[in-house]
């Protein structure tokens, strides 16, 4: 009797072992599977800013128009009306219908300075903009990725960033504000493209989500290549862009993976292979306009 109770708390010790092992290894494991997710949306969070600065450093917008907002001008003879009957009237002291009238001018005014706005769609392609770089813009996003970064590096390393890696990038973010403030454009595309390709590194690092982390690599090398358009260095923008196609047929390789993503995916493979015949046309407007196209795409897989 006694080594039967015996067996049954030691049975009993054992159930209670597992099952405190299986609930700390499921904890473990949400606890990663959440700060892979956290640091996923931070390195979006990053990437969106460089996007942003890539594309403002050559005015690219997503949309090819913007609203412009203008007054109506009023001919002389409306404004003459206008006078004339504001100044009718009794010419005694002032009377509540008077008060009346004032009150009513006085919203007629705001209303009429409503009527008077003119709204008007402008063009804003590659080819129609004439805009300088908003070097003020650029500043602020990139101290904006300052409030951030001591987080960011902490989670980069508890996702197992390498030290190099994170120093790397940590650094380069550095030069990359040294060369905005200077309001070198050549200098920043450098740069920034550097830093892209640091993000796109630290991205490898997390746990799924391949098909991001493929995107991301393919988009660095679009990067290198349009970061070199001022230099006009055409056989290194080729290169990059050789390399970018190179990627980019994995995913057409993959179909299993990425069905969900198939017409986006076959759509992007025609305009990146656009991309290289811009290259050969050595044009930079009509690289600009295949890059506009290629880059929205890519960001909706």
């Amino acid at each position: 009797m006694k080594n039967l109770k015996r067996i049954g708390y030691i049975v009993l010790i054992a159930i209670i072992i597992i099952l405190g092992f299986i609930i700390y290894s499921n904890a473990n494991k949400n606890n990663e599977n959440n700060q892979q997710e956290k640091v996923l949306s931070e390195i979006k969070y990053i990437e969106s800013k460089l996007v942003q600065l890539f594309n403002e450093m050559n005015k690219i917008e997503s949309r090819n128009y913007t609203i412009s907002i203008g007054e109506i001008l009023k001919d002389s003879s409306s404004s003459q009306n206008s006078i004339e009957s504001n100044s009718g009237g009794s010419e005694g002291g002032t009377s509540s219908g008077e008060e009346s009238d004032s009150t009513n001018n006085s919203n007629s005014s705001l209303n009429s300075d409503q009527d008077n706005k003119k709204f008007e769609l402008q063009l804003s392609g590659v080819l129609t903009n004439k805009e300088d770089i908003n070097w003020d813009y650029i500043k602020g996003e990139i101290e904006n990725i300052y409030t951030s970064l001591a987080t960011i590096t902490i989670d980069f390393y508890q996702i197992g960033t390498t030290q190099e890696n994170v120093i790397k990038f940590n650094q380069q973010l550095d030069k990359l504000s040294i060369a905005i403030k200077e309001e070198n454009k050549e200098l920043v595309l450098g740069e920034l493209s550097n830093l892209y390709t640091n993000l796109s590194n630290i991205t490898q690092n997390i746990n799924g989500n391949e098909l991001y982390k493929k995107v991301i690599k393919i988009k660095d090398n679009i990067f290198k290549a349009y970061s070199k358009l001022d230099t006009g260095n055409w056989e290194e923008i080729a290169n990059d862009i050789s390399n970018a196609i190179t990627l980019y047929s994995e995913l057409l390789t993959n179909t299993t993976e990425n069905i969900e993503k198939q017409y986006e995916i076959n759509k992007g493979y025609i305009l990146i292979n656009e991309m290289q015949n811009a290259v050969n046309l050595q044009d930079v407007s009509i690289f600009l306009i295949k890059y506009k196209n290629l880059l929205e795409e890519l960001n909706s897989i």
